[in-house]
């Protein structure tokens, strides 16, 4: 249906179908005509790509996956949108949509059942309140998929595709290094929204791989990544030394072990400067 970017249309469909936007929710649909394309190519590049969509509101955005995908499988929490689906998407026949919470679904066996041999994308426009919890599910749980599309508000695309050691890099932006090379595509305005939110967005693209480092233990180097950015405005040596429970002479001689300077902040280390400091870590804890 190719009136979904049309505010008039969108109002019409929403009130005959007795529906009103949930605050709660975060949602904001995607009305810009041009934006909606440019997600769908970057996510379905290739062929025979199944998709995973969340989120897909009233369908803007998966109508363009639809027309470049062999099969889209769209997840939606708010079940008062599925008769909108049914409606707006009803001249496809590649399209599964689930009323469920992502965030509690066994993703795994979603992908098995659903797309076979398929390569699998995702893509979704994500509210901004869920942001970092879809994409760390998404990232945790090693699915079987070779990129991650998704739109962000601005600020968290600029972290969660800063370069490690720069001054915008946090805890996740050392995280998603971990499991994928983050690539920010283009910027989206506040306008392009119904209703508009009060920031700008930003699309992103994670290109999945294996992990670019190889700690002894996994869950001590995210143990390490959060401590250490806890209190981001202190240094490594005083951030850690709370959130591992360490004295601080002898973290500091464990922070020289791996080649870390004890005074440096955490948003000047690298991802190998982590597993460094938590294989250190680990060693001396044995």
């Amino acid at each position: 249906m190719e009136r979904l970017t049309d505010r008039g249309f969108i109002r019409e469909l929403l009130e005959r179908h007795g529906f009103t936007f949930s605050k709660s929710l975060g949602q904001n649909f995607l009305i810009n005509p041009s934006v909606c394309p440019r997600m769908a190519e970057a996510a379905v590049q290739g062929d025979n790509v199944g998709v995973l969509e969340i989120g897909p509101g009233i369908g803007v955005l998966t109508n363009e996956l639809l027309k470049r995908a062999s099969k889209v499988v769209a997840v939606e929490l708010d079940k008062r949108l599925l008769p909108v689906l049914d409606e707006t998407l009803s001249e496809y026949d590649n399209l599964k949509v689930i009323n469920a919470d992502v965030m509690k679904l066994d993703l795994h066996r979603l992908i098995e059942d659903e797309f076979g041999s398929m390569e699998v994308a995702v893509c979704a426009n994500l509210p901004y309140y869920i942001t970092s919890p879809i994409i760390m599910k998404l990232l945790e749980d090693r699915l079987p998929v070779s990129s991650i599309t998704v739109m962000v508000q601005k600020e968290a695309a600029v972290r969660l595709c800063a370069e490690p050691g720069s001054r915008d890099s946090s805890a996740i932006t050392a995280a998603v290094r971990y499991y994928c090379d983050p690539e920010l595509l283009f910027h989206v305005s506040a306008g392009s929204f119904m209703p508009a939110p009060k920031v700008d967005s930003a699309v992103i693209r994670l290109g999945l791989r294996e992990p670019s480092v190889h700690p002894r233990d996994e869950a001590l180097l995210f143990r390490v990544i959060r401590g250490a950015f806890a209190q981001r405005r202190k240094t490594v040596l005083n951030s850690l030394s709370s959130s591992l429970s360490l004295d601080k002479g002898e973290l500091s001689d464990i922070l020289c072990k791996a080649g870390v300077d004890p005074g440096a902040r955490a948003e000047r280390l690298t991802l190998q400067n982590f597993s460094d400091i938590s294989d250190a870590v680990y060693e001396w804890s044995k």
